[in-house]
Formats: structure tokens, sequence, C-alpha cells
């Protein structure tokens, strides 16, 4: 019992640890929402229509930044259905075997009737040992979170939480904003900021004639530093905004750049992307009336995704409506679900599809000629 206790009170004191980041962001937005309305627009700004124009524009963008923070944060990050989670027997038969071609017959069993085409760089399944589930295309386990989460993209101690497939809108959102509300702030603060190095033209002039100029000292302190805070933040969140907007245009991930999916031909950098236009749908959706707000748009329901490639797994069994079909409670029904299907239909316009064109015998004799399967921890 005491080495349990013993866990359990690390366990606890590591997921206080992790809410550290985001108090610090959340001190930092209070002190700049107080610096910004109070000592700037309403103690320092004189001209009224300058300081309403201020204040209108700073809190649309305040209210967005922080709708798009929230969401990121408590959006929960969603997990493989239980389509790849193996049953209790597949369990029991996994683990008494110890031979790799006994696991491998196992696995590839439980995989041929689900949409996955991606493998380990070795052409194994891909196989989470401590979730107990055969990873569907793109889905990664989390060391933190200790899950497996849909079209990870990273771990981010800043939001506490795992950005993938049900937060990746949200948090790509975030970024704008934040960006948008730093360079605001750096923008409108950048006169007073000027005054506080510039007196009647002369630089590194004495400062008393500014000191007199401005209210009062507390507010010269918060234009200051209220200026180096976000112009600093501007920078990284630029760069930052920079990078996931190039992965949004070539449909890839974080983890995905660092080591490029492997299909059955080989890995592929390239493997999910279908063009800027379609890419962009992925992430935000079809109606672009929903783009710039932080309310869930993304396309599919993250557990298996449309590719370009033209020559897909012959192992995955097609189903009428051309899509894999996954068996459940003894009954065949088409995977993935209806929502996830009109949407590939429309990123598939082109007339690409997800099963191959060979004839059954040749999936039959594709699918039995690949002896390297194995069991791969992969995070």
């Amino acid at each position: 019992m005491a080495p349990s206790g013993s866990r359990n009170i690390k366990r606890d004191c590591r997921r206080v640890l992790y809410w550290i980041p985001v108090l610090f962001i959340c001190l930092i937005v209070a002190w700049s929402y107080y610096a910004y309305v109070v000592q700037l627009c309403i103690e320092s700004v004189e001209n009224l229509g300058e300081k309403i124009v201020y204040l209108l524009a700073y809190h649309v963008l305040f209210i967005m930044f922080v709708w798009a923070y929230w969401q990121t944060i408590f959006t929960k990050p969603m997990n493989p259905l239980k389509e790849f989670h193996l049953s209790h027997s597949d369990k029991e038969l996994l683990e008494r075997e110890d031979r790799g071609e006994s696991q491998q017959e196992i696995l590839r069993r439980i995989a041929k009737d689900l949409p996955i085409y991606t493998r380990t760089t070795s052409g194994a399944i891909r196989y989470c040992e401590r979730c107990h589930l055969v990873k569907p295309d793109r889905c990664h386990h989390c060391s933190v979170c200790d899950k497996c989460i849909l079209k990870m993209d990273h771990h981010c101690p800043w939001v506490n939480n795992c950005v993938g497939f049900s937060n990746y809108k949200f948090f790509t959102l975030f970024l704008a904003y934040s960006l948008l509300y730093c360079l605001f702030i750096t923008a409108t603060d950048l006169q007073y900021f000027i005054q506080f190095w510039t007196v009647g033209g002369k630089i590194h002039e004495h400062l008393t004639e500014y000191w007199n100029g401005l209210p009062d000292t507390q507010a010269k302190f918060h234009i200051m530093f209220l200026f180096f805070a976000s112009s600093m933040f501007s920078v990284s969140l630029a760069s930052l905004f920079a990078y996931h907007c190039w992965l949004v245009c070539k449909n890839r991930s974080t983890l995905e750049v660092f080591r490029a999916p492997a299909f059955r031909h080989g890995t592929d950098k390239n493997g999910f992307s279908l063009g800027v236009s379609k890419n962009l749908r992925q992430v935000f959706g079809d109606e672009k009336k929903y783009w710039l707000l932080p309310v869930f748009s993304s396309q599919g329901d993250g557990c298996s995704f449309p590719t370009c490639l033209v020559n897909t797994d012959p192992e995955q069994p097609a189903s009428p409506s051309g899509h894999a079909a996954v068996k459940s409670d003894g009954e065949t029904h088409p995977f993935p679900a209806k929502p996830l299907r009109e949407s590939q239909s429309r990123l598939l316009s082109n007339g690409q599809t997800w099963t191959d064109s060979e004839g059954v015998e040749d999936k039959d004799r594709q699918g039995t000629s690949n002896p390297a399967m194995t069991i791969e921890k992969e995070t």
C-alpha cells in the first residue's frame, strides 16, 4: 500500500506542476490587461476618440485570444475508437505468444479490417503496448498524458494539454490571436514608449521632462514594460505561427516533420498532403464562416485520413462505398462513420480512392508477403 500511495502523491504533484506554465501565461495576460486598459488607455491617452478606438479593438482581440486559449486547454484530446482496441481474448492471446511470427499473425488479423495504411519504419503494424490497441494513422502515444492521441502534433506545456486532432484548430487560432494581441499592443504603445527615450527629439537626454509629462510613476513603469513584453512575445509567436501555417499547408504534424510517416512502399513526408486548399479544409472545415472562430469544424473523426498515394495498402478490404469495413459485434459496417465519408468524398473529389484497384487474388498474395511485420514500441 505504501508504494502505491507514494506513486499517487508523486502523480498528483506532477499534475500540479504541469499547471505552472499555464498560470504564468494567465498572470502575464492579466497584468497586460491592467497595464493597457487602465494605465495606458484610461490614465495616459488624452484623446477621447483614440481612447475609444483602442479599447474597442483591444477587447475584440482579447476576447478571441482568451476564447482560443481556453478551447486549446480544456478540449479533451480524442483517443482511438473502440474498434482499434484489442479485445480481452486478443490481448490474452497476444501475451501468451512468445514467437514474433505468431504475434504478427494476430496483429495482422486485427488490422486487416481497419482503415490503416501507415506502418513502422520496419513495416510492422503500429501497436501500442501500453494502451493495447492498433494505432490509427497519425496517432501517437503521449508519455505525459499516457494515452494514444489522434493525429498528435505535440504535447504543449503552455496549455498543459496534447495538441492533436480535437484541438489543433484551436491551437492555431490561439497562436494567431495571441500574435495579433501582442502586435496591437506594441503598435499602440509605441508612441508612448518612444517618449521614454526621446524628449523633444534628443536621445538619451535627461528624463525629467518625460517623467513629468506622464500622469504618474506607476503608469510610466507599466507603459515601458508593456512594450518590452509585447514586442518580445511578438517575435517568438510570429515564428511559431508561421511554422504551424506551413504545417497546415503541407498537412503534416510536428512529429511527422521529425519522422515521416511510413507506408508499405516506404516513408513519404507528403503522404497525407492533398494540396493547400484541401489541407486547409481538413483543419478548418468546409464552411469558411467558422474558420476564424474557436469552434470545432475540422473534417473527419481523426481515425482515418485520405492520402495522395495512388497505390494504397492492398491488405485493406473494400466496402461497396469504397471504404474499409469494420467488424464489430458480429456485424460488418462501413468505417469511418458517415461524417468522415462525406468529408473524404469532398477531399477526394478528383477521383482518388482509398482502396487498390487490383483483384482479390493479388490482394491476398501481397497481404501475406510481409515477413518484417513485428510488434514495435512507438511513441
